[in-house]
């Protein structure tokens, strides 16, 4: 492994923090405990200040700690645009991106991604972190992310959106739903069936509920899940509509698995997908790269996805 231009006490108090405490970080490191400790209490030294609280069970981050690792985090965030440039100036397309993503793009755009970045750029390596919104946008801003595909993403003067397409929300059925042949449907038509909901972590909730509160009154029948998957495979299963976008449900779609039904409630906005960067820092040539595979792999998906179901429509 190359040497890093981190400082190694940087490093372990990162790992060491990840870890937990300091003898996971020694075994996940390769490095000797006793080396890891030294490194810490000599930067604590330097500094002033404790950087963890000793527990009985581990270690903890002190808000010191924690400001220190945040910085060692766009540090190494850093260290791995400038060796891609380095690359790049050489001729090379070589280097490494941490991406952010959502649960939903895990049986459709990333497996696409991967493979054509395998087949036109294998130097390229991809660390894919799957996320809600939010914590997809916090790895953003905090450096443990180079790039994410956000649903929903607020506008913010720290993010840089590269592209971005509205997403029409829908409602999702298995083909043999009594509502599948449904050029449209509203929500009081498709609450007369099982609804299979995801969870207020993600914004299309949050939107739902701003919006039609009573869809979630008592007796309604639903079920409601943090797994997209689970929900998912309750449509699947027949019985249950789920509201969502079509970019959710992309494999499903094009496998013909899945019907999508525009909802035509007033108020029923579109949702959104966007790809966007950290816009403090200039966009090295490897996440630009994969930026624009990524962009390709999602517009690909949707192409897909609308063309099966208007073949089944």
């Amino acid at each position: 492994m190359r040497h890093s231009l981190v400082p190694a006490g940087l490093r372990y108090v990162d790992q060491v923090a990840r870890s937990g405490s300091i003898q996971k970080a020694a075994r996940e490191l390769h490095v000797a405990a006793s080396a890891i400790n030294r490194q810490i209490l000599q930067l604590e030294e330097e500094l002033g200040v404790p950087l963890f609280e000793r527990l009985a069970r581990g270690m903890r981050l002190t808000p010191s700690g924690d400001a220190l690792v945040t910085l060692t985090r766009r540090w190494r965030q850093d260290e791995r645009g400038v060796l891609a440039e380095i690359r790049r100036i050489q001729g090379v397309h070589q280097g490494h991106v941490s991406l952010a993503a959502m649960d939903s793009h895990a049986t459709s755009v990333m497996p696409a991604l991967v493979r054509d970045l395998g087949e036109k750029h294998p130097l390229v390596s991809l660390s894919i972190a799957l996320a809600t919104p939010d914590d997809a946008e916090a790895a953003l801003l905090t450096g443990q992310a180079d790039l994410a595909a956000v649903f929903n993403l607020r506008p913010r003067r720290e993010l840089l959106v590269l592209w971005k397409s509205a997403l029409p929300l829908g409602c999702v059925v298995a083909p043999g739903h009594s509502l599948a042949r449904r050029e449209t449907v509203s929500f009081q038509e498709a609450v007369a069936h099982p609804v299979a909901l995801q969870s207020k972590a993600l914004t299309i909730r949050r939107h739902l509920e701003a919006q039609y509160n009573w869809l979630f009154k008592e007796p309604r029948r639903y079920t409601e899940s943090n797994s997209l998957q689970l929900v998912k495979q309750l449509a699947l299963g027949g019985n249950h509509v789920m509201f969502t976008s079509e970019l959710d449900v992309a494999a499903e779609l094009a496998a013909r698995q899945l019907v999508f039904i525009p909802v035509r409630d007033r108020g029923a906005e579109p949702q959104e997908i966007s790809v966007a960067i950290d816009a403090t820092k200039p966009v090295g040539a490897i996440v630009k790269l994969v930026s624009e595979r990524l962009i390709a792999a999602l517009q690909d998906c949707l192409s897909v996805a609308r063309q099966q179901g208007a073949r089944t429509a």
